[in-house]
């Protein structure tokens, strides 16, 4: 009884601690803590600012264009205008044909360089204004310039000069001088001359050839008498005449050219030449009186034919009545020492320069020519080739016995003269008509 009264106590009070715990408010269950970023503590860290992107490289800036080479310069110093169809156009197409030939040169020029044309003015302060202008070569063209061109030369050594005609830096020549920034040019004009006077020779019905001469020089002797022995030996050799009939007469106008009230009148000395018999002209000036008053004579039916000088488009004056016209090519020789002073192979030099017998109209390497005209007869022209092969194959024309003027003796019987002897000839030939001084 006392058992079960136990058990029934420990009942009630089990039941009234589960009423009791179910009643009673649940304890919270603690909220988990929120998760913090890996490189963070309670507080966030300001974010690292991103990465610059790696810049490109900079293209580069486009290279300036190379500023073009400034051009050489020469200059030329031209004794007649440069468009004489004589001498001094030759020359000023020499420049032209170095232009041409010679990339990034640039010619300038002053022409009519002589006392008559240019009083008070001296060939060194003409060049002087060509250095000026940014010359670094000059050009003195005519033998009438040799004391201006020494001085010039002298004074500027800095510029390279080339005389055309002179004989200053000749070793062997008689106006020697050394002078490191000079060259002498020469074309072996001679034997040209010697063509033209045979194309005379040939062509004369009377026996009477004229000579229309400048100045009196040296040169002008020889050139003289070299056409006057091409006559001789022509007339003798290929139409078997006597010397001795052969009439050849040289009379100086005192200039290269015409001047008014300086010079003998070229057209005038010309017409004294037709009326006194001769049938052709040789001209040994820069201009074509000769050939101009040969056209004149043969419209009122004369038979006169003439032979200009210098330019090889001389005839263009005449054609009918030009037999042919021994000319200069300076173009080969101007650009192979223009060369030399762009390339610093100058050297001082005196150059005589002899034709391309090979062919000597080509003009890109003879220095001269002779170029035949329409005038020519057909019967001539085989005679006058016959000569030129002579001439090629060494015939000598300055071989004894030969004597001066005054009948002195110039080279004995077999003798042959000296290059110094044939430039520096001191009286015309036996022979020849006119004067000597």
């Amino acid at each position: 009884m006392k058992k079960k009264l136990t058990w029934i106590v420990v009942s009630m009070l089990m039941v009234m601690a589960l009423l009791l715990g179910a009643c009673a408010p649940a304890t919270p269950t603690a909220a988990p803590e929120p998760e913090k970023p890996a490189a963070q503590e309670d507080k966030a860290a300001p974010e690292k600012p991103a990465e610059p992107a790696p810049e490109e490289p900079a293209a580069p800036a486009p290279e300036e264009p190379a500023a073009p080479e400034e051009p050489f310069i020469f200059g030329m110093l031209l004794v007649g205008p440069y468009n004489d169809k004589g001498y001094s156009q030759a020359h000023y197409e020499g420049g032209e044909y170095v232009e041409k030939n010679v990339p990034n040169t640039k010619m300038i020029y002053l022409d009519k360089v002589n006392t008559a044309d240019r009083p008070g003015t001296t060939g060194v302060q003409l060049a002087e204004e060509l250095v000026q202008q940014g010359a670094k070569l000059i050009v003195f063209n005519s033998d009438d310039m040799k004391d201006d061109a020494v001085e010039f030369t002298k004074l500027h050594p800095e510029i390279f000069v080339i005389h055309a005609s002179g004989d200053t830096v000749w070793k062997d020549g008689e106006n020697y001088q050394e002078l490191p920034n000079m060259v002498n040019l020469m074309g072996g004009m001679e034997y040209a001359k010697m063509i033209a006077g045979c194309d005379a020779a040939l062509h004369t019905q009377t026996g009477s050839i004229g000579y229309l001469g400048p100045l009196i020089n040296e040169e002008t002797r020889r050139l003289s008498a070299s056409a006057y022995l091409g006559a001789k030996y022509c007339w003798e050799k290929y139409l078997e005449k006597d010397p001795a009939d052969l009439k050849f007469r040289v009379t100086w106008i005192g200039f290269w050219f015409n001047i008014p009230g300086f010079t003998e009148d070229p057209t005038q000395v010309a017409n004294e030449f037709i009326n006194s018999g001769a049938d052709v002209i040789i001209s040994g000036i820069d201009t074509t009186e000769g050939l101009v008053e040969a056209r004149k004579a043969s419209s009122e039916g004369k038979q006169v034919f003439a032979i200009p000088y210098d330019f090889v488009g001389a005839c263009d004056e005449a054609p009918d009545v030009c037999l042919g016209v021994p000319y200069f090519n300076w173009g080969p020789d101007y650009v192979k020492q223009i060369k030399k002073a762009m390339d610093g192979t100058w050297e001082t030099s005196f150059n005589w320069m002899k034709p391309v017998w090979a062919d000597i109209n080509n003009h890109d390497v003879s220095p001269v020519g002779y170029l035949s005209g329409p005038g020519m007869s057909p019967d001539a022209k085989p005679k006058l080739d016959a000569f030129i092969a002579e001439l090629a194959g060494g015939l000598n024309l300055w071989t004894g016995p030969l004597n001066y003027q005054d009948g002195s003796v110039f080279l004995g019987d077999g003798q042959t003269a000296t290059d110094t002897e044939i430039w520096y000839l001191r009286q015309l030939l036996e022979g020849m008509e006119g004067r000597s001084e």
